[in-house]
């Protein structure tokens, strides 16, 4: 396929996740699916993770997998675009990998829903590689067009089962190392038993930490951690 289809949609910037950073916890079986798919000549999979689930990283990680492969490969997420960006789709079924993310975020919009379903007739007439995400199950999705949820089950569905306290603070050091900063130990039991559960404040969480640590050149210490936290 070729990768020069003419784009139209607003991006934002591409995030460098990769596989080998993910943390997969009991989603190892996820992983190697997405994987697979990669080394396929086609394929669907509709991917439900919830918020912090690392659904978002994945799928960045897929198209970053494809391009470094020579592949031509296209990431989107449908979270609060416009109506106007439906047409954009128009010429992705020419990629070998798209990655459509937060399809639940269009549902009951009859301009993205037909763009959508056309696009997942002319993607599969093509065959390529594709991959939708939705926070919610499929069956919760309230598409109102006809058939668009049909188009959905095409291929293998797959669920992210969230991580436990172990996982999460693997994903925190990875973050950290990636970061290039320390994180105490201390300071990582911190962040797990007060600064939320979701994975994405823990994320958010410990870049705030990691600004007003470089900002102030302060190292790293709960006491830190817990003004901080307390300033959000």
């Amino acid at each position: 396929m070729s990768s020069a289809a003419q784009i139209l949609l607003p991006l934002e910037g591409r995030r460098p996740d990769r596989f080998e950073e993910f943390v997969p916890g009991p989603n190892r079986k996820v992983v190697t699916a997405l994987q697979e798919l990669l080394q396929s000549a086609d394929g669907c999979v509709f991917l439900r993770g919830a918020e912090g689930s690392g659904k978002t990283h994945l799928l960045n990680a897929m198209v970053n997998r494809a391009q470094g492969l020579g592949l031509g490969a296209f990431y989107i997420s449908l979270w609060q675009l416009p109506d106007t960006a439906a047409a954009g789709l128009g010429g992705l079924e020419t990629m070998d990998l798209v990655c459509i993310d937060d399809v639940d975020c269009v549902a009951g919009q009859p301009a993205w829903e037909k763009a959508l379903f056309d696009f997942f007739n002319r993607f599969r007439a093509e065959g390529g590689k594709l991959v939708v995400s939705s926070s919610q199950p499929l069956s919760a999705v309230q598409f109102k067009l006809p058939d668009l949820a049909s188009r959905l089950t095409w291929g293998l569905r797959l669920q992210l089962e969230p991580l436990d306290d172990e996982g999460k603070a693997g994903v925190l050091r990875s973050r950290s190392a990636a970061l290039g900063i320390e994180l105490p130990q201390d300071v990582l039991n911190y962040l797990l038993s007060r600064g939320g559960r979701n994975i994405s404040v823990l994320l958010e969480n410990l870049e705030a930490i990691r600004l007003v640590a470089l900002q102030g050149k302060r190292r790293i210490t709960i006491p830190l951690a817990r003004e901080v936290l307390a300033n959000e």
